[in-house]
């Protein structure tokens, strides 16, 4: 099949493959975003030491963020943390209309097409909404180099548009996000068989999921819980902790344990089905209990961007309550953070973040609740037409959502804790000894007078265990739910059209 074929096909499609492709595209843009600025971050020359400047800090900004060296890191992990709600949601985005796409390719194959260039073709539509994403993207990243190239009075830049990522760098993530795309995409269906009469999983499960997420989730507390002791042992050998290791660790626990809290939602629900079918009563429970029994992982699909959110506002609240300990300690002992202010302020930023990418997950949610409705609107129909009311069709979807969401946020919840805990431990201080002279200033600076006025304070050491942000953990998860809620209601809107008699004679 020639190229030229492979581009039309890949194009061609319904509205709903549209919409397929411009929210795929809308979450190209996103990640592209995200990335190219944590790369700006990232790009920002450290200045020579100098007697005025002896920190070696970038003073023509004025963002502290963006001031301090030994900020950037930090600042750029927070701005690719958020990519990864932005990519669960392109993943949701994909299953969008699917039986549709389904039936299209069926007929691909029906014409004489091979499963290899079947799989070519929906990897090619991915890719290719990718990269219009990804340039779109890149067009508002250097329009806005533009907009905020605006020096204060004092002539200091709110953003670092005085810089450029290296070319390198701009051409991985512009070429890199498609390719990934589009290989993720054929991954996906590397057990799927599309024949000329339909699409068949060459591999179903005979069982439900087991907890194997929970070692990936305590693989990711102990990659955190590591850190500090491996800095310690290459101390104590003299040596310097190699640059790489800590973010390796970082960033490999936290997608470790991301992906077990997302994949476990898959038990979760399974579990949570078996409980609700020998207990539950009730038509719309007992279908909400066989729904999630026959494919547990429709909720690690459904909310895998919602719990990605969940995850890192609980992280964030975490290392708020560490600063709010190290702001005490700094008030009993002199000891603890430069600036615990400055950092508490910060904290805002981190907020407004998983403030976004809750609002990200929340259309993730929209996406995945319609598709389910769409996908199985003729199973809805048949059962209208069988005498099924359409409330009991309503409260089961409500039960099907928030059965596994429920514990899902809990876990989530937890875990994002857990890993704020395990680098940011309780800060302590203390334990040193001072001379103090109680005398007038004249009296303690006479060397013949000042030993008789002069005392030994010791300071013990002090300890302050960070609080449990119960607060801050409960308004996560109520909004996680509220936004589950809101979005089921939203998915319902779809249920009378999807559940029409006539629906029974499509094809």
């Amino acid at each position: 099949m020639r190229p030229s074929t492979l581009v039309r096909l890949a194009l061609a499609g319904t509205r709903t493959d549209t919409v397929r492709v411009v929210l795929t595209a809308l979450s190209a843009v996103l990640a592209t975003l995200a990335a190219l600025a944590a790369l700006t971050v990232l790009a920002i020359p450290t200045p020579p030491a100098t007697a005025d400047n002896g920190n070696r800090w970038s003073q023509h900004y004025s963002n502290q963020l963006l001031v301090e060296p030994g900020l950037r890191g930090g600042t750029a992990f927070a701005l690719l943390l958020l990519t990864i709600p932005v990519l669960a949601l392109a993943g949701q985005c994909a299953r969008l209309g699917a039986p549709a796409r389904d039936r299209r390719l069926a007929a691909f194959r029906l014409a004489g097409a091979t499963p290899g260039q079947v799989t070519r073709i929906a990897a090619l539509e991915t890719g290719l909404a990718s990269l219009l994403g990804t340039l779109a993207g890149a067009s508002v990243y250097f329009a806005g180099r533009e907009l905020w190239d605006r020096p204060d009075a004092e002539g200091r830049l709110a953003l670092p548009t005085d810089v450029l990522p290296p070319t390198g760098a701009l051409v991985a993530v512009l070429l890199g996000l498609p390719v990934v795309a589009a290989l993720a995409t054929a991954l996906m269906l590397r057990r799927v068989s599309t024949t000329p009469f339909g699409v068949l999983r060459t591999h179903r499960r005979e069982r439900g999921p087991r907890p194997w997420a929970g070692v990936l989730i305590g693989a990711g507390l102990a990659a955190f819980l590591a850190v500090e002791p491996v800095a310690r042992w290459y101390s104590r050998r003299g040596d310097d902790t190699p640059s790489w290791l800590a973010p390796a660790l970082l960033v490999g626990g936290g997608l470790s344990a991301m992906v077990g809290v997302v994949v476990g939602t898959g038990w979760i629900s399974w579990t949570a089905g078996r409980m609700l079918h020998r207990y539950a009563q009730g038509p719309a429970a007992l279908l909400a209990a066989r729904r999630l029994t026959a494919d547990p992982w429709a909720g690690s699909r459904t909310f895998a961007t919602l719990l990605a959110a969940v995850l890192l506002g609980a992280g964030a609240a975490g290392l708020r309550a560490y600063f709010v300990a190290a702001d005490e300690l700094s008030r009993r002992t002199g000891a603890g953070l430069a600036d615990d202010d400055f950092y508490l302020r910060t904290m805002d930023l981190v907020d407004l973040a998983v403030a976004v990418a809750m609002v990200v997950a929340a259309g993730g949610l929209v996406v995945a609740v319609v598709e389910g409705i769409t996908a199985r609107r003729r199973t809805y129909a048949a059962l209208v037409a069988t005498g099924v009311p359409r409330p009991t069709l309503s409260r089961s979807i409500a039960w099907q959502s928030l059965t596994p969401a429920v514990p899902a946020v809990a876990v989530a919840l937890t875990v994002g804790l857990l890993l704020a805990r395990g680098i940011f431990r309780a800060p302590n201080g203390g334990g040193y000894a001072s001379e103090v002279c109680e005398a007038t200033e004249q009296l303690c600076a006479d060397p013949a007078t000042q030993q008789r006025y002069t005392r030994i304070v010791e300071t013990p050491v002090v300890t302050v265990p960070p609080d449990v942000p119960l607060e801050q953990l409960a308004l996560l998860g109520a909004g996680a739910l509220a936004a589950v809620l809101v979005t089921v209601g939203v998915g319902l809107l779809f249920l009378r059209a999807g559940t029409a008699v006539e629906e029974l004679r499509a094809t």
